[in-house]
């Protein structure tokens, strides 16, 4: 009996949870588009969240080609169809693993980020004392690193893309002799609109999701100095939760439209 209550307080603290954060999400939007607009910190989250994330994509696009081109190539001469390969990283990096690998990678490096620092910011009043100084701390906070990530994951995302299909070009170049031109060649002859434009748009989902968990978990943050490290940890544990289902919820949607 004490396992199912304890079953039923945790389901009920979840709900709770996900209330909030839609709240918050709605608070968001409302913002948003209210004035004044802190563009300078815009710009300053954006470069920040961009520089402090282009290497770790950059490093992990590259293993990602590398390993995928190698596990593949031998199931491929096998059935004596190596020619596709090109093709088929292009598809497989572009339509899906390119994006979510790198929403996952920013979202440990991003996402906990920014729970930490709000965190920080929560439990030693540095939040409270701009409420009481008349600044919008929610506005110069909140807004400006939610639409920081929005629209820096698209970039880092097609980034990592480049990146990844290169690796996969230079085990092609070492393996099969495939030149630099016949190898991309063949790549965005595979591509159309319709595996770019799905990619593209749910990644700036992906960004909204890792940009809203993380400034919910930070702003919110309790407990003093133990509250900023669960901050930080549940936002990466949320976060790759939400970036699944809404990579589910684009792929279901992309397969109906294809079907019409």
């Amino acid at each position: 009996m004490s396992g199912f209550n304890t079953s039923r307080a945790k389901l009920n603290a979840f709900l709770i949870e996900i209330g909030e954060l839609s709240y918050f999400a709605t608070r968001f939007f409302k913002e948003a588009f209210k004035r004044p607009f802190e563009f300078k910190e815009f710009l300053y989250q954006c470069y920040n969240i961009g520089n402090r994330s282009l290497l770790l994509v950059g490093v992990t696009g590259f293993i990602i080609g590398l390993v995928l081109t190698l596990q593949t190539r031998p199931t491929l001469m096998d059935f004596g169809a190596v020619s596709w390969m090109p093709s088929m990283v292009g598809i497989s990096i572009v339509r899906e693993i390119g994006p979510i690998i790198t929403a996952l990678v920013c979202a440990g490096k991003i996402s906990s980020g920014i729970g930490a620092e709000l965190g920080s910011m929560r439990v030693t009043e540095q939040i409270d004392a701009m409420e009481v100084s008349g600044t919008n701390p929610f506005k110069y906070l909140v807004v400006t690193r939610v639409l920081a990530v929005t629209f820096m994951l698209p970039l880092l995302v097609i980034f990592g893309d480049a990146i990844a299909l290169f690796g996969s070009f230079l085990v092609e170049n070492v393996k099969g002799n495939v030149s630099f031109t016949l190898y991309f060649n063949q790549v965005f002859n595979a591509l159309e609109f319709g595996d770019i434009i799905p990619a593209t748009i749910k990644s700036f989902f992906f960004g909204l999701a890792i940009g809203l968990v993380g400034c919910f978990k930070g702003y919110f943050s309790t407990k003093g100095t133990a509250g900023v490290g669960k901050a930080a940890n549940s936002a990466v544990v949320f976060t790759s939760l939400l970036l699944f289902i809404i990579d589910f919820i684009a792929v279901f949607v992309t397969d109906i439209f294809y079907d019409l």
